[in-house]
C-alpha cells in the first residue's frame, strides 16, 4: 500500500480510567507506551502523482475534499479535483512555519471542528485527535451525553482537562475541542502550547445543522423543550453569550461569513469543508507569520 498510517493515535491505550462512581474523580491519562509511541509516529504518502487527489491512511482511502453533496459529472469532479491541489499547495506554505506545532480547533457545537480537523490533519501529515473521544474512551461509555448523565458534567470537563494537558505534551497533531473546552482558563494554558483556531459560525446555521441531526447527542441541548431548531437556536443563544469572548481568546478567527462573502455565497451553507479547512490555513499562516518571535518562545518554554 502506498500510503499507511504507523500509528493510530485514537486508540490508544490508556490508564487510570476506571470506570467510578459518581463521586470519584478518576482522571483520563495517557499510558507511557502512548506517549512514546506518538514520538515515532510516522505517515506516509505515496506519490501524488499516481494517487491523485487522495489520500490514503491505512485501512481505507479518503479524498482530502469532503462535498455536502457527491459529485455528479465531470464538471463537479474537476471542481473537487481543483480544490483538493490549491488546498494541497496552501498546506505545503504553511509546513515550514509549524515547527511541529499542534492546532486546536475551538468553537461551538456543530461547527465544524472534527470534519475540518481531520482535513486539516491530512493535508498537514498530522495526527488527528477528538477530545470528546477521548474522554469518552477513557471513561469507558459510549457518549458525552452518557457521561453527563451517569456522572456530572463537572465530572467531564475535569476528564477533558487531563485529556488537554496529557495531548499539550505532544507535536504534530490536529485537535477538535469539545464546544465547552473554553470555558476553563486552565484549557487555554494547555492549547497555547500550540495554535488555537476558532471556528465562528453564526448561531442559525449551527441550528439548522444540528436540528437536522437531532440533540440526542448533545447534552446540553437534548434535555430543552420545544422543536428541534428553537431549542437549539435558544440554547446557542445562550451558550454564545456565555463563551463569545472565551472563544475570542483564540489565536486566529475563521469567519464562515466572511468565507461565504468572499465567495460571493448568500449563504455559509454554500460552502464546502475544504472552503473552511483552506480559510484555516490561510489564518495559521498569517498568524505565524505575524508572531514567530512570540511563538518560539512560548514553544520552547512550554
Amino acid at each position: 500500500m502506498e500510503a499507511s498510517a504507523a500509528l493510530s493515535l485514537q486508540s490508544c491505550s490508556w490508564i487510570g480510567t476506571e470506570k467510578v462512581g459518581r463521586k470519584t474523580g478518576g482522571f483520563a491519562r495517557l499510558s507511557n507506551r502512548c506517549l512514546e509511541e506518538r514520538k515515532v509516529a510516522m505517515v506516509r504518502f505515496g506519490d501524488p502523482r499516481r494517487s491523485g487527489a487522495s489520500i490514503r491512511t491505512g485501512h481505507a482511502e479518503r479524498k482530502i475534499f469532503c462535498c455536502h453533496k457527491k459529485p455528479s459529472g465531470s464538471e463537479n469532479f474537476h471542481n473537487s479535483f481543483d480544490e483538493a491541489l490549491v488546498l494541497k499547495r496552501k498546506s505545503e506554505e504553511v509546513l515550514p512555519y509549524m515547527s511541529g506545532r499542534c492546532i486546536y480547533l475551538v468553537g461551538m457545537m456543530g461547527s465544524g471542528k472534527s470534519t475540518v480537523g481531520k482535513i486539516l490533519a491530512e493535508v498537514l501529515r498530522y495526527s488527528f485527535f477528538d477530545s470528546d473521544k477521548l474522554v469518552e474512551q477513557a471513561v469507558g461509555v459510549s457518549s458525552v451525553a452518557q457521561i453527563f448523565e451517569e456522572y456530572s458534567e463537572a465530572f467531564f470537563r475535569d476528564n477533558e482537562s487531563e485529556v488537554l494537558k496529557d495531548l499539550s505534551s505532544m507535536r504534530r497533531l490536529v485537535v477538535a475541542t469539545g464546544g465547552g473546552a473554553v470555558i476553563r482558563p486552565i484549557n487555554w494554558k494547555y492549547m497555547k502550547q500550540g495554535i488555537t483556531i476558532w471556528l465562528d459560525v453564526p448561531l442559525e446555521a449551527l441550528a439548522r445543522r444540528i436540528a437536522a441531526v437531532g440533540t440526542a447527542s448533545r447534552p446540553l441541548l437534548h434535555q430543552e423543550p420545544g422543536d428541534p431548531y428553537t431549542k437549539a437556536f435558544a440554547k446557542l443563544t445562550a451558550l454564545s453569550e456565555q463563551r463569545g469572548k472565551a472563544y475570542a481568546n483564540a489565536d486566529a478567527r475563521v469567519s464562515l461569513e466572511h468565507i461565504a462573502d468572499k465567495k460571493g455565497h448568500g449563504d455559509v451553507h454554500a460552502l464546502t469543508p475544504t472552503d473552511i479547512a483552506f480559510e484555516a490555513l490561510t489564518q495559521i499562516e498569517s498568524y505565524v507569520i505575524d508572531n514567530a518571535a512570540a511563538l518560539n518562545h512560548r514553544f520552547i518554554l512550554g
